[in-house]
């Protein structure tokens, strides 16, 4: 291994990703665990085939089941997971959920439980993760934001709020640990193959029209976050911080 690809080997690094049963998670977790990191995962379902993708290339996997909406119990969770092996170089933060409603109709118990998950969860499990970082001058914080931290979207006012509230806590994050030796940044996907567009995707005329405004003509594969979560990760980002990457074709631009 030369000095530039080892920019990007995360071996003996300890990576903690939440929602990491499927979609983006799951991609994430095994880019992560083909560059060399050992990966702590937490999610409601047990990730029988992310397991299986992971120790595929040799690197060991851990399993917390927790339902994220449950803020209270993060802190106990955060412990579980420093105990496993001393420390979490990386947090990856992906868990999220959305509702879909209009915003004239829009129920407060769904906006509650958005804003636990993807906002108060992610809020709570950086805070007590981050104070170990910063104890050792030495850690990755990244956030999976959406294109919806940067634009609107229809029947998703609370998704879009969430979203909004992440990147910016991307920012201010950043600012107070990146000179402790904590960077912050997020990955905002675009228009991507999971199961939280799976009713969308049904929609023909809505994906054609979605095709044509991106300029490489196609929605993303959650494999494609893969270079994007390796380099912030990794060394090779040691100088970005407070970084939205938007990973969505061209859609915003075009």
């Amino acid at each position: 291994m030369n000095e530039i690809q080892s920019l990007f080997d995360l071996s003996g690094r300890v990576v903690l990703i939440t929602g990491i049963s499927r979609g983006l998670g799951q991609a994430m977790a095994v880019g992560l665990a083909g560059a060399g990191a050992d990966i702590i995962g937490i999610s409601i379902q047990e990730p029988v085939e992310t397991r299986r993708r992971v120790e595929r290339y040799g690197s060991a996997f851990h399993y917390l089941q927790a339902d994220l909406a449950d803020v209270e119990r993060i802190p106990e969770l955060a412990q579980q997971a420093l105990a496993i092996y001393g420390k979490v170089d990386v947090l990856v933060n992906n868990a999220g959920i959305i509702g879909l409603y209009p915003a004239e109709d829009y129920p407060l118990d769904d906006l509650d439980r958005v804003f636990d998950v993807n906002v108060r969860a992610l809020f709570v499990l950086t805070r007590e993760i981050g104070r170990s970082m910063l104890a050792k001058g030495y850690g990755r914080v990244i956030h999976v934001c959406s294109i919806q931290s940067l634009i609107s979207g229809t029947n998703d006012s609370a998704y879009v709020a969430s979203k909004h509230a992440v990147s910016g806590l991307v920012k201010a994050q950043a600012a107070e640990w990146g000179g402790r030796g904590v960077t912050v940044n997020g990955i905002a996907p675009g228009f991507m193959v999971t199961d939280n567009t799976a009713k969308l995707r049904q929609q023909t005329d809505a994906v054609a029209e979605i095709n044509a405004r991106i300029p490489l003509h196609r929605w993303g594969q959650p494999e494609d976050l893969m270079g994007p979560i390796i380099f912030l990760a990794s060394d090779a980002s040691r100088y970005v911080n407070g970084q939205l990457i938007v990973a969505d074709g061209g859609y915003i631009i075009s």
